[in-house]
């Protein structure tokens, strides 16, 4: 079975895990933590730990940022 194969719901479906680690990635690359390599931390875990490395950060991560100055 290819990616050809499938139908729109079930690539929809497949894709699904993945918003949530580039939703972190994006997210901690603009905002600052109060420690120093914590931005660097959520980052790796996002991308080392898929779909896990995402929720925790969704989870634990995102109250702890602040925005960036300069950021939009």
């Amino acid at each position: 079975m290819t990616p050809a194969d499938l139908s729109a719901g079930q690539l929809a479906l497949l894709a699904l895990p993945i918003l949530p680690n580039l939703w972190a990635i994006r997210h901690a690359m603009r905002h600052e933590f109060p420690g120093e390599r914590e931005k660097y931390w959520w980052t790796l875990g996002a991308v080392f730990v898929p779909v896990l490395g995402g929720l925790a950060y969704l989870l634990f991560g995102l109250r702890r940022g602040k925005p960036a100055v300069g950021a939009k």
